[in-house]
């Protein structure tokens, strides 16, 4: 059943969607094929801008999207663009800002964009996009109840998704492990910042993905972010009942998920 209802989801969906994933130092967009969750073409990327307000991080989503849709086979304007981006993002509306201006703090980002655009913004937290993606096309396809996509880098992201379906904004990063807030000492950055090698890093993931175990028993982890691609010095480390796996679609992931997020917001009537 579960796949027979994929498919008249998909059959909704347009060919092509432009994402647009948003980080602390550049700006990345790309065209999607949805039906396949890949990159058509080549990615465009700009550097983030110093100070990177809304009204100047705008003006580069805009650039990259006139690049994109000029190409051959870029999509319709009256297809909705899909974009990342660090924060808590509530109804459209950034309620945090990580590695971006404080400024964005409130602001309303769907409007925002789809004002300097003039077409349909919708914007999903970066991590939340990544999940997406990866439940969709990547390491979680097909996977039904609770999957957690963490993302390991300059913090911890995770996306929380059940029988294919986002739960949006769960910050697993931020829960208190052993005193601590969990990313300040099992991000990628964390390790780099003590030092430490492998089977340290791997004690302090134990840790970690053991408590979040135990908290939400899901059917999968997916382990995201750049240090996914060194998993094999960690992941077999790790004793969990759950079975751990790094992410397949590796920097692709948010350009992916925020282009997938914004086409089933316009099949479902919101765009």
């Amino acid at each position: 059943m579960a796949k027979d209802i994929e498919k008249k989801k998909s059959k909704k969906l347009p060919a092509t969607v432009i994402g647009v994933d948003i980080g602390g130092t550049g700006i990345k967009g790309g065209i999607v094929d949805l039906e396949k969750g890949v990159i058509v073409g080549e990615r465009y990327r700009i550097p983030t801008p110093k100070p990177s307000t809304p009204e100047a991080v705008a003006e580069v989503v805009a650039q990259i999207v006139a690049e994109l849709s000029a190409r051959p086979e870029g999509p319709g304007a009256d297809v909705p663009v899909g974009v990342t981006f660090p924060a808590i993002i509530q109804h459209g509306v950034a309620r945090s800002a990580a590695n971006v201006d404080k400024s964005w703090v409130n602001t309303d980002v769907d409007a925002l964009f789809t004002k300097v655009l003039g077409r349909d913004v919708h914007v999903i937290n970066d991590a939340d996009a990544a999940g997406l993606a990866e439940v969709r096309y990547g390491a979680g396809k097909g996977k039904m109840g609770t999957v957690l996509v963490i993302t390991l880098g300059t913090g911890i992201g995770s996306a929380f998704i059940f029988d294919g379906r986002l739960v949006p904004n769960v910050e697993l990063g931020h829960l208190e492990v052993d005193g601590h807030d969990a990313e300040t000492k099992a991000s990628a950055v964390a390790r780099e910042r003590d030092g430490i090698d492998w089977d340290e890093y791997a004690v302090r993931l134990q840790r970690y993905f053991a408590h979040v175990e135990f908290l939400f028993s899901p059917e999968l982890f997916i382990v995201g972010g750049g240090i996914s691609k060194r998993s094999s010095e960690y992941l077999p480390s790790l004793q969990l009942r759950t079975p751990i796996i790094p992410a397949q679609l590796k920097n692709h992931a948010g350009i992916v998920g925020g282009a997938l997020q914004a086409a089933l917001l316009q099949s479902k009537g919101l765009s």
